[in-house]
């Protein structure tokens, strides 16, 4: 899915265009036992408690695509082409189509969950079905009314930490007084979820689910096989890490910042070039190879690109927004860490001052812990 067609799903999670037919959960505490379960129409919750779900289900659709939300694809058995493998994927199929009305498919998915999901602390399960009449669009994007061939029947899947609010005073109106605040189990915003079918070229694709992570470098593997059966690619962290190797493999020890400064310069030029496509711009090896030795790498270094592009990241592309923040840059050094501009990336130096090298930036003023002062 790209970021359009994301968008597009979340503004479902309004009152004025819900179309939620029902929702269950499941409430589990530290001790991973189930402490509650609920499955009722959605539309029978009260006003404010649809609207606390709606933030929910919002923020289980965003983040960055390839690094929050990741596109996962089921690989078809080689024994008939027509069916995709796994239990885990006839089990999501079933939940879709039973329209979350069967409890023992139910209980089925919540213990998938309670076994896998590596978790210490209480958290809720919260599982909608929801069916979207998608508009047909003209050629240049306004959607159609009265239109609509394709039915984009789904379900969400939100897992929610549940925290104890903090200790505090509160003020008690009736008595007029000051008093110790009542603490209480609070929901809060999903750690983890998935969206099944994907919702690709504004299509239902079975093939096909999204998932989603708060934190990137905490995707939880083991959940993803067992519960939507699927080998997890490597994540955006992962990907970082693969490309930090290929760099130290080609540049090897004697890397000057200057070529590490202008690779990331060239990757970041690529990634605004792309900048308006549909999908998130990936790199290969050829993309790759063509920034490396345009931007100062030694032929001789060259010579060994290949080998540890193909060790250290395969035979996949990898997502630039993975591996190149196009926003800022963070240089690290032994006194500190410096964040700049991509964009004033080209403006640094490395020159020596007084028989050390230094990095030099242009500056009109320095504000030091928010105190302007001359340059």
């Amino acid at each position: 899915m790209n970021k359009k067609e994301v968008l597009e799903i979340r503004k479902q999670f309004t009152p004025e265009n819900c179309a939620i037919t029902r929702i269950a959960g499941c409430y589990v505490d530290g001790e991973k036992e189930k402490r509650m379960e609920i499955e009722e129409a959605f539309l029978s919750l009260p006003e404010e408690q649809a609207f606390k779900y709606f933030d929910i289900f919002k923020k289980t659709l965003s983040g960055k695509i390839g690094k929050n939300l990741l596109n996962l694809e089921y690989k078809l058995k080689e024994s008939r082409s027509s069916d995709l493998e796994g239990e885990e994927h006839e089990l999501l199929m079933n939940l879709r189509e039973s329209k979350l009305r069967d409890p023992a498919l139910l209980d089925e998915f919540y213990e998938n969950i309670l076994t896998s999901y590596d978790c210490a602390e209480n958290y809720y399960i919260v599982l909608i079905h929801a069916v979207y009449d998608v508009p047909g669009k003209t050629s240049d994007g306004e959607e159609l009314e009265d239109a609509s061939e394709e039915v984009y029947d789904f379900i969400l899947c939100c897992i929610c930490p549940v925290k104890l609010s903090k200790a505090g005073l509160t003020y008690n109106w009736k008595d007029e007084r000051m008093e110790e605040r009542t603490r209480d189990w609070v929901v809060d915003m999903p750690d983890k979820g998935f969206l099944f079918p994907a919702f690709n070229d504004r299509q239902t694709d079975v093939h096909s689910v999204l998932y989603y992570t708060r934190k990137s470098a905490e995707v939880q593997e083991e959940m993803v096989r067992e519960v939507l059966g699927i080998d997890l690619v490597v994540s955006a962290d992962g990907e970082k890490d693969k490309f930090g190797k290929l760099l130290k493999d080609v540049l090897g020890e004697d890397a000057d910042s200057k070529t590490v400064k202008d690779i990331f310069e060239g990757i970041s030029e690529e990634m605004e070039r792309h900048a308006e496509d549909p999908e998130p711009y990936k790199m290969g090896e050829n993309e790759l190879k063509k920034i490396f030795s345009s931007n100062g790498v030694p032929d001789e270094k060259m010579e060994m690109f290949e080998d540890a592009y193909r060790e250290n990241i395969g035979n996949e592309p990898i997502m630039a927004s993975n591996i190149c923040d196009n926003k800022v840059v963070n240089i690290q050094v032994p006194e500190g860490k410096i964040t700049i501009n991509a964009d004033f990336i080209s403006n640094l130096e490395i020159k020596e001052v007084d028989g050390r090298k230094c990095m030099v930036l242009p500056v009109d003023y320095v504000e030091v812990n928010g105190i302007s002062t001359k340059a």
